[in-house]
């Protein structure tokens, strides 16, 4: 059931934030959407550009403001920050974006005393460790848009190699978002059908555990290939980020595998990263201790300590 109030406020009006403004207005999912950029010309020209299309959906009210148009917000959606270049990676980008965030941070949560924090901006997984220290909000309130994405490209990428529909197709990439994250490859099934029962009787005769290490690779990579060809990724991004947004203002306590603060889970504490969990009107919930195999568990505990490693290293 769509919420009839409901107000989304997007903190960097860059590729990634105007295509997802522009995927909350076709999707109907927020009736007032602001965006906010450090460019205010950009963010009203990309505003215009929106609202010329007015007439072609449901009402909604899209406008730029400064961070005083964060007050009121159900959820405030953080894109800003300096972009993945070609051949850098996510955590390259920490130094630069940790800066940006303690500076807007506070002039967020100054208004957006009630609103959930969305982390988008690389490196993911760091910036929200940092968002939840800046602002002192409560760990549910503050989320990552985690590996939803990388868990999405892995679905398509499983459903293309088997022909199959990606919505029947149910696996999950967990941890970091990047370099070190993993497939949870004992719990990916086919309609209820693990991989490791499927694959054998399938009809493509594949040596399945080598094509499975191809399509991880494919996950992995993508985003590296996407910048190379075109300078940056923004449209499946967008989708992910309505997905996640929507289960909040719509209150579904979907299963997403959303980035947020890891305590008690095969030994990882006070870290953020990916783990299914619900997610609903409060924010992150109920986080789902996945039984993984013990290779599962040592590259979950590596891509915890890997992103540790480096927030120590960071001044906030």
């Amino acid at each position: 059931m769509q919420i009839s109030r409901s107000k989304v406020a997007i903190v960097g009006a860059g590729s990634v934030g105007s295509t997802f403004a522009f995927s909350l207005m076709i999707n109907s999912v927020a009736r007032e959407v602001v965006l906010v950029d450090a460019d205010q010309r950009r963010a009203e020209g990309e505003c215009m550009d929106l609202n010329h299309g007015a007439s072609f959906v449901q009402p909604v009210n899209i406008y730029p403001a400064g961070f005083e148009g964060c007050e009121g917000a159900d959820v405030v959606v953080i894109t800003a920050g300096a972009k993945q270049k070609p051949g850098q990676s996510r955590i390259d980008l920490v130094q630069t974006n940790a800066e940006i965030f303690k500076d807007i941070i506070p002039k967020i949560t100054k208004f957006a005393k009630d609103a959930i924090l969305l982390v988008v901006s690389n490196p993911m997984d760091i910036l929200t460790y940092i968002t939840l220290k800046i602002s002192g909000y409560d760990s549910s309130k503050v989320i990552g848009s985690g590996t939803v994405l990388d868990t999405s490209r892995f679905r398509y990428l499983i459903s293309e190699h088997c022909q199959l529909d990606p919505r029947n197709v149910h696996a999950y990439i967990i941890g970091e978002h990047g370099d070190t994250e993993l497939p949870v490859w004992s719990h990916a099934n086919i309609g209820g059908m693990v991989l490791a029962k499927y694959c054998p009787i399938c009809d493509e005769h594949c040596d399945y555990k080598k094509e499975l290490g191809k399509i991880f690779d494919q996950v992995k990579n993508a985003a590296y290939q996407i910048i190379e060809a075109k300078g940056a990724t923004y449209y499946a991004i967008g989708l992910a980020l309505v997905k996640i947004v929507e289960a909040i203002l719509r209150d579904e306590s979907s299963v997403l595998p959303v980035s947020g603060l890891i305590n008690d889970y095969y030994g990882v504490n006070d870290v953020c990263l990916s783990i299914p969990c619900t997610v609903n009107r409060n924010g992150r919930g109920k986080i789902l201790k996945l039984e993984l195999s013990e290779i599962e568990q040592k590259q979950l505990i590596y891509s915890a300590k890997t992103l540790k490693e480096i927030i120590r290293n960071i001044k906030l």
